[in-house]
């Protein structure tokens, strides 16, 4: 007796595969690398043949083979002629990244990390997303910096400092500590309030190279605001998390 469900299913899961804008074979590696990291497929067992899973996700068997292809890349997979494909490892998990709620907890969420520089400028004026509705300081420092913790980036973002708060800080620290660290270290008492926003989206292009994920891959961003005393803008930034290096925690109780 035919699963309908299942079969539902099926024609649903290779319908979304045509419908998205990511190719369809990165798609699959990615769904077959989610199997082999929950155990439906297990290490050291055998995978699907080609042709199940051709029919399954209704693609071509190449299309199978430039997933399965990725998959052995990574050394996920390895195939044997006449035997098929095995499952050699699981994905290594990187670690998490908790996204935090407090100002406190988010001076000291990148104490481990490693701060690479990518660029560095002074601007007049705010991106439109960094606005905040408050008003903004003649000019900032703009500093584009990549965050990498074991090994692994996992968030790549801009901090736009003031340019006389920027001025108090170390030179010799900006490759160590978080911006927001910074501020809070050398113009902690100037602060009068600060909010973050948490949205979803996906990679581009050049994000995705610098995070080392696929085009279109999903990522959380950021954007946090400081204002002064005063109510202007002393502090802004967005940052850009891999949607898998990243945990939300909200307390409801």
């Amino acid at each position: 007796m035919v699963d309908q469900t299942a079969s539902s299913d099926a024609n649903e899961t290779a319908s979304s595969l045509k419908r998205s804008r990511i190719a369809i074979y990165l798609q699959l590696a990615t769904l077959f690398r989610n199997r082999i990291a929950s155990g439906q497929w297990r290490v050291g067992c055998r995978t699907p043949n080609i042709d199940d899973l051709a029919e399954e996700f209704g693609v071509a068997r190449g299309t199978i083979r430039q997933a399965f292809d990725k998959l052995e890349a990574e050394g996920l997979v390895e195939r044997h002629r006449a035997k098929g494909s095995f499952v050699r490892r699981a994905p290594v998990r990187s670690r998490v990244h908790r996204l935090e709620m407090d100002w406190a907890s988010c001076c000291t969420a990148h104490d481990d990390a490693t701060i690479r520089t990518l660029s560095s400028e002074i601007v007049t004026r705010l991106p439109d997303s960094l606005s905040c509705d408050a008003p903004h300081l003649p000019r900032y420092h703009a500093l584009r910096r990549l965050h990498i913790r074991d090994g692994e980036p996992y968030m790549v973002g801009t901090g736009f400092i003031g340019e006389e708060i920027f001025g108090r800080l170390p030179p010799d620290r900006l490759d160590d500590k978080a911006l927001s660290s910074l501020v809070q270290d050398f113009a902690g008492n100037d602060i009068g309030a600060a909010h973050q926003t948490l949205t979803v989206g996906t990679a581009d292009v050049e994000t995705a190279a610098l995070l080392k994920v696929e085009v279109n891959s999903p990522v959380a961003l950021m954007h946090r605001c400081v204002l002064s005393r005063q109510k202007r803008v002393m502090f802004a930034s967005d940052g850009i998390y891999r949607g898998d290096a990243v945990r939300l925690e909200i307390s409801l109780r």
